[in-house]
């Protein structure tokens, strides 16, 4: 079972740290086949991933499919199809018996009034007179594997019927599953949650998304979330996507480099429960020649199959990044940005204890610390081959300058004291 640590800033796992990493799979319950489902769980596990978010009702721009999951008979919101929830249950019992936590979101955003992508798809707004029954069965058919219920699904709240919406179905479900950690995924580049539904939260998700616009949206939105909500742990759960065209249309792709960066300035930057990954793909479970909806939302090029998308090889940075946090004991960062003298907000600061700090740097140079780090033992991991340099520094006056790491890409400055 998922508990919420004492210090507010980490999950427990059966009463032990638990670093959450995440996978995005929104299309799961619609499209993906059973064999196909099992090569997914075998891969993301043997990567390090612990944790699968879905979306429990259809994901308004999943890949085109040839399977028949629908959730509603005929359409009708009225009238639950009991096989379709049947059959997502059985894939979440595979997942739990192979060892990973559900993140299921309830009500994605075209579901409900009000949200950006009801005004463009109105036609799948659900009445609010169905919520209640839906909800009941989302208890009755996940709430015994202890999942995160993610409230909402990249939504913003915009109308006071949007919030009615989300409060309701909130209340209902914490009050039949209150043994359940919840939170809710707000759209990107979003930093407001409506107190209503912030009391019935047990954590903060933020998504910095995948604008290339502002790169500085994974440390920058966990910055504005602890200052606006603190005292719970905070997840980027939707960094840019790894292979995914930029929104917006505009031209270009998120690389390895750019979805690892997003990880580690997200984490480094206070967001230290966890971290969630994404492949276009993936999360729309695309397959050759299937249709891909990228003119409708925030216009995003179409995706590489799922195969090809299985093998993108940031998630194995993902992997290691949870692979360090566990290794070093990383159970509570705090940032440090107080502590860089370097005139950039993209290096990275962020302790851990009296004995430990991280320093990212996604570009090789000095790194100048306004402490006196005399005698610690300093070492700069390569995050792109996971090599490791014993670099020098110096003290002088008091501050602490480390020379410029090797590597050509980014870099994970890791001061231990002796």
């Amino acid at each position: 079972m998922l508990q919420i640590a004492e210090n507010k800033k980490n999950i427990l796992k059966d009463g032990r740290p638990f670093f959450y990493l995440a996978d995005t799979c929104w299309s799961a319950f619609t499209n993906i086949t059973d064999d196909e489902w099992d090569y997914y769980l075998y891969r993301r596990k043997v990567q390090g991933f612990n944790t699968i978010q879905i979306n429990i009702l259809p994901q308004w721009d999943a890949s085109v499919t040839d399977l028949d999951y629908r959730p509603f008979v005929n359409g009708d919101p009225h009238c639950l199809n009991d096989a379709y929830f049947e059959h997502a249950k059985e894939m979440c019992v595979k997942a739990k018996q192979e060892g990973f936590e559900l993140a299921l979101v309830v009500l994605w955003c075209n579901y409900v009034p009000g949200t950006w992508a009801s005004k463009m798809l109105p036609d799948g707004i659900l009445p609010f007179d169905c919520l209640e029954n839906y909800v009941r069965k989302v208890h009755e058919v996940f709430s015994g594997l202890e999942p995160l219920y993610v409230i909402s699904g990249d939504t913003d709240f915009p109308e006071e019927e949007t919030t009615r919406y989300y409060v309701h179905v909130a209340e209902i479900l914490k009050e039949l599953a209150p043994g359940c950690l919840f939170t809710t995924h707000i759209r990107g580049r979003y930093s407001d949650i409506p107190d209503e539904l912030y009391r019935l939260l047990d954590l903060c998700f933020y998504q910095s998304g995948h604008n290339a616009a502002d790169l500085a949206m994974p440390y920058a939105l966990s910055e504005t979330m602890q200052e606006k909500y603190p005292g719970k742990p905070l997840i980027n759960s939707e960094p840019c996507y790894e292979g995914m065209g930029y929104s917006g249309n505009l031209y270009g792709r998120w690389s390895r480099r750019d979805v690892r960066r997003a990880a580690y300035e997200s984490v480094l930057s206070g967001a230290c429960a966890g971290v969630t990954y994404g492949a276009a793909g993936i999360y729309s479970w695309h397959k050759v020649k299937k249709g891909f909806s990228s003119l409708l939302g925030e216009g995003f090029d179409m995706p590489a199959s799922w195969e090809e998308a299985m093998s993108f090889p940031a998630s194995w940075d993902y992997g290691y990044l949870k692979m360090l946090m566990e290794e070093l004991r990383v159970f509570a960062l705090s940032p440090r940005q107080d502590l860089l003298v370097n005139a950039t907000t993209d290096i990275r600061v962020a302790q851990n204890g009296p004995g430990l700090f991280l320093v990212y740097v996604p570009f090789n140079t000095k790194v100048r610390l306004d402490m006196d780090l005399s005698g610690w033992d300093i070492t700069v991991i390569d995050l792109a081959e996971r090599f490791t340099a014993y670099v020098d520094y110096e003290i002088k006056e008091g501050k602490t300058i480390v020379e410029m790491h090797p590597f050509k890409e980014d870099a994970l400055i890791v001061a231990r004291r002796r």
